[in-house]
């Protein structure tokens, strides 16, 4: 007597869901996370910041070239101290510096020709003061005349010559203030512009350089909610504590340098230009001292709580 195939396929099934019950009924613990930051104020406000390097204004500085061309040497690395002019990266210039050259060129043709218009308005002269016969006043006019045509084309050459040099100089990207170099978007043979270099990773133009203080002292940028704004004290009162993500509870005291009198879209973070919702955060801003057991860095994400009203 054969078995039918549908009995075989019934006890298939049948296998198939005794095993499934098996399989998803074994309960597995979960892991505890990583790192839990608790609120040290009865009132607490929560806020996401960013850390930057202290600055009396504004924020890390950002530096754009005003010239374009590919990269052709890069004199620093990430993390090293510059003094104000010091060279960061070079610029392609060949294009430039012959202009330059040229210009060096037509300088000493113009002193040659105003040297050789002067000594003949010098010996017309001579000639005219023996005899005033000797050169007809129209030869005498034209000679003063080709002087100063030849005196005035070196000066607008000169000038030509020093505009020219002086944008052959900033294709030497150097350093705006004493700091700290916090990243460098370019390589060597990258493309550089004044709307900055393409960053691979992000696909977006960036800051061709970005700078931080040289001192110690670190800041961090707190984005408060719009909804949150009204339960903030006032500046005198204001007291915050940041947290660092990955810690337990590994806290750092804040201190209140000032407010942002402007609320502003909420896309400083995520750096998102076009967000679905319109929510509006306040910039608070606070300085504290890099703990010397703690990495930190600009750039960095944490938690922020700010003491609210009572």
């Amino acid at each position: 007597m054969k078995i039918k195939p549908l009995v075989i396929i019934s006890c298939l099934g049948i296998i198939a869901g005794v095993i499934s019950v098996i399989v998803y009924n074994d309960r597995r613990e979960s892991q505890p996370p990583i790192a839990v930051n608790y609120n040290p104020y009865d009132n607490g406000i929560y806020a996401t910041g960013i850390v930057e390097s202290f600055q009396p204004t504004g924020s890390n500085v950002n530096i754009y070239s005003e010239v374009s061309n590919r990269v052709t040497k890069i004199f620093v690395t990430n993390g090293q101290k510059l003094k104000k002019n010091d060279p960061i990266l070079a610029i392609d210039d060949s294009v430039q510096r012959e202009l330059v050259e040229k210009d060096i060129a037509q300088i000493q043709l113009d002193k040659a020709n105003l040297l050789n218009v002067s000594q003949q308005l010098d010996k017309i002269k001579k000639s005219y003061s023996l005899d005033a016969k000797s050169v007809s006043k129209n030869i005498l006019d034209n000679a003063i005349n080709a002087v100063k045509i030849a005196k005035a084309t070196f000066m607008v050459d000169t000038q030509q010559y020093k505009s020219d040099q002086n944008l052959l100089n900033k294709y030497v990207l150097r350093s705006p203030i004493d700091g700290l170099i916090l990243r460098i978007t370019p390589s060597v043979g990258d493309y550089v512009s004044p709307q900055g270099s393409y960053d691979l990773y992000t696909q977006a133009m960036l800051p061709s350089v970005q700078m931080g203080s040289a001192e110690f002292d670190l800041q961090v940028r707190a984005y408060v909610d719009e909804i949150l704004i009204p339960r903030l004290p006032g500046p005198s009162k204001l007291e915050a504590t940041m947290f660092i993500r990955g810690l337990n509870n590994a806290s750092v005291p804040l201190e209140f340098v000032s407010i942002q009198p402007y609320a502003i879209p909420n896309i400083e973070l995520s750096d998102q230009r076009n967000e679905r919702v319109d929510v509006r955060v306040l910039p608070v801003i606070f300085k504290f001292k890099k703990p010397k057991d703690i990495n930190i860095f600009p750039g960095q994400l944490v938690d922020v709580y700010l003491k609210g009203k009572a």
